[in-house]
């Protein structure tokens, strides 16, 4: 039997070639070699073929690959009991998502951090009234069994501090400077009193105890108005300014970092002085049908329907007491990594807090749910032959509910590879609320935002998409901004940089923060059927789909100085003349010059792209730029008395009105000027509207990439 690799031998002659003949042969094994160091042969770590054909294939793939059952199972399981942050319950959901993540087969990793977190020991409220009788009222929630009562953590205010409060009630509205103002005007001081609010949409929790404070009060009752819907829930809630562990100002807390002591003045003085408990909307009114003295006719719409529209002081009397104990405790944040291909070292983040007041069954999770679903959906994609082009990062967040502690530590501890590697980070809180569909966005991310809700089904309608649902009746896109400091994308945008998306639906609900947040609540008003959270999901998953995979980033800036030129034309309205606003219009349009250029330049190179001749570096320095340009409003000082926040564009401004939606900079020295002499106001407001302008020529100079 012949050999088989016998050589063969062959009666031609052995003469060696001609001369040319082995020229050609060298030249030609030459350009082969060339060409396959340039364009080398697909290895099984390279992906598909990318185009745009097998890039819609897997994001209609994915769409399909809903399940509102398994949504729904999720869900489920992660509410079975509460899980507030740093508690032992809480780290069953830690098992479960971390599980999850690595049944998928993802790379899965938990970060701890030590933060100060805070619990109540002992609350109680007790009215005395002008006729000698005195109530006890109650704290627990109606409605709920007893054994959630054992489960639940009682309604209180985290961070409060402990300590009783005896005096006369007042009510003031919302809690505002200009409630405070009207009540002056009625003849009303708050000093030594016991002051009633009511929760609103301008000041945040703390913002409204702070100023109570301020104004003289011993001590806050505070109730929201949507609690008589919910039949006896009570709203909890941090009363903590700022955001991240108080003890690590600026830091991460890591297991043997530096820790400030709680006596710190950095550390005291995000915690108010005056201690404060939530109140049921019932509790609340028996309070205020009961006060006599002042009268504010602002106050009629709100406080008629009770008692004619009194707002004291008193005569009732009522004794205010909390105990508290602030602590140190782990909390733990849980990842899951699938890494891209080609830009391993680019990333694009999905996040979502994974802790609850009580059951959290909206509050949060009801976006831990869509989250888990977008990551078994990614894991069956990638059975079938995808693989992202830059890497995705799952992010399940602990101690939200406390001050955005999980998401902040992690940020502070990674905002150098963050600033240099994070294409966008795409948030939910809330998944589903209610009806409706809602969206904000750092503005370059708008189109594509849009773009992706033409593919969602509406899940109002039997046919349409979420695009149609969205923009109905006017065409219109109401894409909110983010300023403000209530989710996890408040470190990424305000103090990182990042680009950033938040969605949910529905405005509101009324269980929020209430031991009523249930799965029974969501299956019986919210979602019955998880159509709604299958659709925030599939948003969600689409527009990471295409931020990690798309070819060149889906960026578009000229949204950007729209927005920029739309808010100082608002601005222009109420500044004095006296104050230019002409270095911020050069700014803006070098920002919108610089913007049509890097779209010209992506058009160009999407069409090199499809005609096969593209130059990949080409491709990654536009990227790069469109990912750093965001870096660009940041300011190394921060908002004055408010360092951490660094973005002058997008960020909290002061607790006070503002007609100002964007440069909480600004927007905080034309509030500090009606205290200081014309001329200091007007050279403060001037200061900061420089300070905006060389931020956005930042943005535009990070755009076009090149060096003055």
């Amino acid at each position: 039997m012949t050999h088989p690799f016998t050589k063969l031998t062959t009666t031609a002659s052995s003469k060696p070639p001609p001369p040319l003949i082995t020229f050609t042969f060298l030249l030609i094994l030459c350009i082969i070699g060339f060409y396959t160091l340039r364009h080398p042969y697909p290895s099984p770590a390279t992906p598909p073929l990318r185009n745009p054909q097998t890039a819609l294939h897997f994001q209609k793939t994915f769409l399909s690959l809903s399940s509102n059952y398994t949504v729904s199972s999720y869900l489920r399981d992660l509410t079975h009991h509460p899980h507030l942050a740093g508690t032992e319950p809480s780290l069953d959901t830690v098992r479960y998502v971390q599980s999850h993540f690595q049944q998928l087969k993802f790379n899965t990793h938990t970060v701890e951090y030590k933060a100060l977190l805070s619990y109540p020991v002992h609350a109680s409220v007790s009215a005395h009234f002008s006729n000698g009788t005195t109530v006890e009222l109650s704290l627990t929630e109606k409605g709920i069994s007893q054994n959630a009562i054992l489960d639940v953590v009682q309604p209180y205010h985290a961070y409060s501090p402990s300590g009783s409060a005896y005096g006369k009630v007042v009510f003031v509205n919302y809690g505002r400077e200009e409630d405070y103002r009207a009540l002056e005007a009625a003849g009303v001081n708050v000093s030594g009193c016991v002051v009633m609010a009511r929760k609103g949409s301008v000041l945040s929790r703390s913002g409204v105890i702070f100023l109570a404070e301020a104004k003289g009060a011993i001590g806050v009752l505070l109730y929201a108005e949507w609690d008589r819907l919910r039949g006896g829930g009570v709203e909890r809630g941090t009363v903590m300014r700022g955001v991240g562990d108080p003890l690590s100002p600026g830091w991460a807390g890591v297991e043997g970092g530096e820790s400030l002591d709680l006596e710190d003045s950095e550390v005291s003085k995000r915690f108010p002085k005056i201690p404060s408990l939530p109140l049921s909307f019932e509790n609340a009114q028996i309070i205020l049908g009961s006060l006599w003295g002042g009268f504010v006719p602002q106050f009629l719409n709100d406080l008629g329907r009770v008692n004619g529209g009194r707002v004291g002081p008193g005569p009732t009397m009522v004794n205010l007491t909390f105990q508290g104990k602030k602590k140190v405790a782990t909390i733990h944040n849980v990842f899951a990594v699938i890494r891209g291909l080609e830009e391993p070292n680019r990333y694009v983040l999905l996040g979502n807090h994974r802790d609850a007041w009580t059951y959290g069954a909206i509050d949060p999770n009801s976006g831990t749910a869509a989250l888990l679903d977008i990551a078994r959906r990614y894991a069956l994609l990638m059975r079938l032959g995808w693989s992202p082009r830059r890497t995705i990062i799952f992010c399940s967040w602990d101690a939200e509910e406390f001050g955005m502690i999980g998401s902040t530590e992690w940020v502070e501890e990674n905002l150098v590879n963050l600033g240099a590697k994070a294409v966008a980070y795409l948030n939910v809180d809330c998944a589903v609320q209610g009806p409706g569909f809602f969206a904000g966005a750092t503005p370059q991310l708008d189109d594509i935002l849009i773009e992706v809700t033409k593919m969602v089904k509406d899940p109002e309608s039997e046919s349409g998409t979420l695009y149609d649902q969205w923009s109905a009746p006017n065409r219109i896109f109401n894409i909110q901004r983010l300023g403000g400091v209530d989710s996890d994308f408040a470190s990424f945008v305000q103090h990182a940089g990042v680009p950033s998306v938040d969605m949910y639906y529905g405005k509101d609900f009324p269980v929020y923060h209430t031991a009523l947040d249930t799965y029974t609540w969501i299956v019986g008003h919210a979602d019955p059927l998880f159509h709604r959270h299958v659709a925030v999901a599939g948003v969600w998953g689409l527009l990471a789909l295409h931020l990690a995979d798309d070819s060149i980033l889906p960026f578009n800036f000229l949204s950007y100085s729209d927005q920029l030129q739309e808010n100082k034309d608002i601005l222009s309205n109420l500044l004095d003349q006296r104050i230019s606003l002409d270095p911020l219009t050069v700014a803006i349009k070098d920002l919108t010059s610089a913007a049509k250029d890097a779209q010209n330049e992506a058009k160009r190179l999407r069409e090199q792209e499809h005609l096969g001749g593209v130059d990949i570096l080409k491709i990654h320095d536009l990227n790069d730029r469109l990912m750093l340009a965001e870096r660009g409003f940041l300011d190394t000082d921060g908002l004055q008395g408010r360092q951490w926040f660094k973005h002058l564009i997008y960020g909290p401004h002061g607790e006070y009105e503002s007609k100002l939606s964007c440069f909480p900079g600004i927007a905080d020295a034309i509030s500090q000027s009606t205290s200081m002499s014309k001329k200091d106001g007007e050279a403060l407001i001037q200061h900061e509207v420089w300070r905006v302008a060389r931020a956005v020529q930042r943005a535009a100079s990070a755009l076009r990439g090149e060096l003055t």
